[in-house]
C-alpha cells in the first residue's frame, strides 16, 4: 500500500465518507457480484479482515472468476489508500492519474476509516470556490455603494427569489440537475437587498431544483441592511422578472454563442 499524508487544510477526514460497505476475504465472487449488481452507488468494494484493508475488489476483478472463487484470491492487494490528513488536492490527483474513482482512507495502523470518492474531491472545490466568489462579489458592491456588507449562509426558499436572470438554458438544466441529484450543487448566491432577496448567481440551479420538486436551496446571502440601488435589481424590474416562473427556458440552438457560432460560418 502507498500512503500520503499532510497537516494543511483541506484534509481528506473532512469529506470522506465514514460509513463505507465492505467485503470479507472469505466472501466467494458470486456473493459479492450479486451485491454490485443490486446496488446503484457501488461498483467496487474494500476487502477487510476485521478493520484493517487487505485489497480491493471491482466488477472487473469478477469478470473472468468462478461464482465459487473466494474473494481475497481475485481481490487487488497492490493498491493505493489515502490518510486522513491528506490533503484533498493530493488525493484528487492520485484519483485522476490512476483513473480510479473511489480511494479507501487508512489510519497510521491499516485500519480502514472512509473512503473518498472523485464526487467527495469536486464538492470540495465547489466549497472552496463560491466563498471566494462571494466574496469579490462583496468588495465591489462595498466599493461601488460606499458600503459595509455582511455575508451569512442560510437556507433559502426558492419562492422568496426575484431572478436577475431572463433566461436560462436547456441543455445546462440537465447538467444542473445531475449535479443536485449527486450532492455536487455549488450554493446560490443571493443579495438580501433590504429584505427583497436577488438572486445573483445560480439560475440554472434553481430552475432545475424547482424541476425536481425541491423547494428550498443552500446560499451564500450577502445583507445589505438598508436598501440600495443595484443594477441587477434594475434588470429584473425592466424584464418583469418577480419569481422563478418568469424565466424563460430556451432552446441550445438558440444560446448566443451557437448563433454567433453559426453567423461566423455561414459568413465564411
Amino acid at each position: 500500500m502507498e500512503v500520503a499524508s499532510d497537516r494543511s487544510k483541506p484534509q481528506v477526514h473532512e469529506y470522506m465518507t465514514r460509513d463505507v460497505v465492505t467485503v470479507a476475504p472469505d466472501e466467494t465472487v458470486g456473493d459479492v457480484a450479486a451485491r454490485i449488481a443490486e446496488s446503484d452507488e457501488h461498483s467496487g468494494f474494500p476487502v477487510c479482515e476485521r478493520r484493517r484493508v487487505e485489497g480491493f475488489v471491482s466488477a472487473r476483478d469478477l469478470l473472468l472468476a468462478d461464482d465459487g472463487e473466494p474473494i481475497f484470491k481475485v481481490m487487488t492487494t497492490d493498491l493505493l489508500v489515502a490518510h486522513p490528513d491528506m490533503k484533498v488536492t493530493d488525493a484528487a490527483r492520485v484519483i485522476l492519474r490512476s483513473g480510479i474513482q473511489k480511494l479507501p482512507v487508512v489510519d497510521d495502523a491499516g485500519n480502514l476509516v472512509g473512503i473518498i470518492s472523485n464526487a467527495d474531491v469536486i464538492r470540495s472545490q465547489i466549497e472552496r470556490a463560491t466563498p471566494e466568489k462571494v466574496g469579490k462579489l462583496m468588495r465591489t458592491l462595498e466599493q461601488i455603494h460606499d458600503t459595509e456588507l455582511e455575508q451569512e449562509r442560510r437556507t433559502v426558499s426558492l419562492a422568496a427569489l426575484t431572478p436577475t436572470q431572463g433566461r436560462v438554458y436547456a441543455d445546462e438544466l440537465e447538467g444542473r440537475r445531475y449535479e443536485l441529484e449527486h450532492g455536487l450543487a455549488e450554493p446560490l448566491v443571493v443579495i438580501d437587498n433590504g429584505g427583497t432577496l436577488l438572486l445573483a448567481d445560480g439560475h440554472h440551479r434553481v430552475m432545475a431544483s424547482d424541476r425536481l420538486g425541491i423547494d428550498e436551496m443552500d446560499a451564500y446571502v450577502i445583507v445589505v441592511d438598508q436598501a440600495i440601488e443595484l443594477g441587477m435589481a434594475a434588470t429584473a424590474e425592466k424584464e418583469e422578472l418577480e419569481r422563478i416562473d418568469d424565466i424563460e427556458v430556451v432552446d441550445y440552438a438558440r444560446h448566443p454563442l451557437v448563433e454567433t457560432t453559426k453567423r461566423l460560418q455561414s459568413g465564411k
